[in-house]
């Protein structure tokens, strides 16, 4: 029997937020993990194909001359500075702060967002996986069965249930899998030929433009085929594709694929986590393959060698890490489908 939605004004909304914080940090503290607090202004940025940072002019801080850098970006992910604190010893860690990409607002997204991000330093991708299954599970634990909103960014109530999601429990799948058991194939040995032909049953003309491009097709079978199958689960997909690594080690079990997780909660990506690249050349390879597809698709290019680039050649520790996304978080557990809802304000009231 399903409950009757509990109306959640504001307020209550912000104290459930402020209790999902506060037990996001004793899980980590419980565990060892020491919590970091990183610079949002840096000369360094994570390069990716499709993530913009916010820049901002050297000349705007005011600082004197010569000690500026041109460019500062206001960091999309804490990762880089993270990683040289693990290369300096400072061992795992785990921050819980805002973080910033250029032209994101839509109703999940906004430029400002808070990312918890966690580094276990000697610790597997499956050790980090079954992390992040714990976590969520148990913070979603603590949310009500079902609510009913007043969305912020409409002028009229919203009603939303939300079913309890630790009696549906979390489904680890590998991308092979997902794709052999929805769409009948292996997506990394198929042929483009029938890569073409299956985007064709989504948008012809997109299926022409993309020819030859193996891994934006599988992006489009994924997001348009897969995902609307799997949109009432929650789902962990781990070991992607080797060409779509990001900062991902190769998978010593499958060396086609990398060290990738990507958790999905009913259709909404929550977490990407990684078996961390720990070779510095390899990191400079795959930032200037990201800068020819930035180049390619109109967008500047971001600097390619780093702090971190130079502290990965001194030495970084294995270890494996993960990026939530907690807005889209406390989302799921208030029940909306607007990130404005959770925020104090979007960036449009900010």
């Amino acid at each position: 029997m399903t409950a009757d939605p509990i109306s959640v004004s504001k307020a209550e909304i912000l104290r459930l937020r402020s209790s999902l914080l506060q037990n996001t940090r004793q899980f980590f503290c419980s565990r060892d993990f020491i919590e970091v607090q990183t610079p949002c202004l840096s000369r360094d940025n994570v390069v990716d194909a499709h993530i913009d940072p916010v820049t901002v002019l050297g000349t705007a801080l005011g600082m004197p001359q010569g000690t500026s850098s041109d460019f500062y970006y206001l960091q999309s992910s804490p990762e880089f500075a993270m990683k040289r604190l693990i290369a300096q010893g400072v061992g795992s860690q785990f921050s819980l702060g805002p973080v910033f990409r250029a032209g994101e607002r839509s109703h999940r997204h906004n430029v400002e967002f808070t990312m918890l991000e966690w580094y276990d330093v000697g610790a597997s991708m499956e050790r980090v996986i079954e992390q992040t299954i714990n976590l969520v599970e148990s913070l979603l634990n603590l949310a009500p069965e079902t609510v009913s909103i007043a969305s912020s960014m409409s002028t009229h109530e919203t009603s939303v249930r939300r079913h309890n999601r630790v009696q549906n429990p979390i489904r680890v799948v590998s991308y092979r899998n997902l794709f052999r058991e929805s769409l009948g194939f292996d997506p990394i040995d198929v042929s483009l030929d029938r890569l073409q032909l299956e985007v064709a049953c989504v948008d012809q003309h997109l299926a022409k433009a993309l020819a030859g491009q193996r891994d934006d097709m599988l992006d489009v079978l994924l997001t348009e085929r897969i995902e609307p199958l799997i949109c009432t689960e929650s789902v962990l997909i781990r070991n992607y594709p080797i060409t779509q690594a990001a900062l991902a080690r190769r998978s010593d079990d499958d060396p086609a694929t990398a060290e990738r997780f990507e958790l999905l909660i009913e259709g909404l990506e929550i977490a990407n986590g990684y078996g961390e690249l720990l070779d510095a050349d390899e990191l400079i390879r795959r930032n200037e393959a990201n800068n020819r597809k930035r180049l390619a698709t109109g967008r500047s290019d971001l600097p390619s060698e780093s702090r971190l680039v130079d502290a990965m050649r001194l030495g970084l520790p294995a270890c494996s890490g993960v990026a939530l996304g907690f807005d889209r978080l406390v989302m799921i557990a208030v029940g909306t489908e607007n990130i404005g809802d959770v925020l104090t304000f979007p960036i449009e009231l900010a």
